[in-house]
């Protein structure tokens, strides 16, 4: 009798046995089944979700089919499960279920392009984050003092300080992160060229040579030009001559320039009028690039001192008043 029972226990072990390595084995299958998907998705890990609401959403979205197994994951080995990094991730067919984690718990964030071209103004660059999708939106409604306080630069004026490129981002991130960015690297890239600057300099400063970058930038396009107008620029104010150039005014006209300037815009007193002020205006009018920056501080020499444009993107450059005068005629009043 007690042979029997022993048996019996026996293959009772063995049964169990066999049944828990089975449910083992099915519960890895589980882990390893591949996602339902038949084309890549995106899936955003939310701010603040856990690992078991985040799985338990998955499988409401019919990405996974068995929660279960990863929430008993979580249970019975929590070191195989990653903390979860909140973003988007692009989940592809025949990923499996344990690779989908591994994405989400890593930085694969799906990023965003979001470009600040040169020669723009502070307001444009505004515009610019205000539409950008998936970036969160801090700064809407406060003013440009605000902003740069919030960018621990009070009384800094923000024009010209943010550095033209394509910055990335991803879910998550503000417009201030961008801004902060941008900000840092042209204060870099603004410090490594004035410690290149060439001798002789009329801009005394980093932020003087700030200020002409930015009337180069939105004088010209064109790469070979940039150090010919710095020239320019630095011949006149060395001459005594103001630099009359057009971005000025309409810089400062602000909102009331509508795509043309007259003779009364030239005569009207503003900060910026460059027809009507000495030297430079206060503040840089736009975004520099780098290139702007470095003929700022490393102007060509020559003997020009005016040029006017030939309405292709380049520039006539003259050494006198009657040269200038006729290049105005042949390119500006004859078209």
């Amino acid at each position: 009798m007690l042979k029997r029972l022993l048996a019996a226990v026996g293959i009772l072990v063995v049964l169990g046995a066999a049944a828990a390595a089975g449910g083992y084995v099915y519960w890895q299958s589980r882990l390893q089944a591949p996602l339902a998907l038949d084309e890549p998705a995106l899936y955003q890990v939310p701010a603040g979700a856990g690992f078991n609401q985040v799985v338990g959403q998955l499988e409401a979205e019919g990405i996974i089919d068995d929660a279960w197994a990863f929430q008993l994951l979580a249970r019975v080995q929590p070191e195989r499960v990653p903390r979860l990094r909140v973003g988007e991730y692009r989940l592809t067919p025949g990923m499996s279920g344990l690779e989908m984690i591994a994405l989400l718990g890593s930085n694969n964030v799906v990023t965003y392009a979001l470009t600040l071209p040169e020669g723009r103004t502070f307001s444009q660059l505004r515009d610019l984050l205000d539409n950008a999708p998936k970036l969160e939106h801090r700064t809407l409604g406060m003013s440009d003092d605000e902003i740069m306080t919030l960018l621990d630069r009070e009384g800094v004026f923000p024009e010209g300080w943010f550095f033209p490129d394509t910055y990335r981002y991803h879910l998550g991130m503000s417009d201030v992160d961008i801004l902060r960015q941008a900000l840092a690297r042209m204060e870099r890239i603004l410090d490594e060229v004035w410690a290149e600057r060439a001798d002789n300099l009329t801009v005394e400063s980093p932020y003087e040579a700030l200020i002409m970058a930015s009337l180069i930038e939105r004088e010209t396009g064109a790469p070979e030009e940039r150090r010919e107008i710095a020239g320019v620029f630095k011949r006149r104010m060395e001459q005594g001559m103001r630099l009359q150039t057009d971005p000025t005014v309409i810089y400062g006209m602000g909102e009331r320039y509508e795509g043309r300037i007259t003779r009364a815009d030239l005569r009207e007193a503003t900060p910026y009028n460059t027809y009507v002020i000495n030297g430079m205006p206060p503040t840089p009018i736009a975004m520099p690039g780098r290139a702007s920056l470095e003929a700022a501080v490393d102007p060509l020499p020559g003997d020009t001192l005016y040029f006017v444009s030939r309405g292709d993107g380049t520039h006539q450059f003259s050494r006198t008043l009657r040269e200038h005068n006729n290049a105005v005629n042949r390119y500006i009043r004859n078209r």
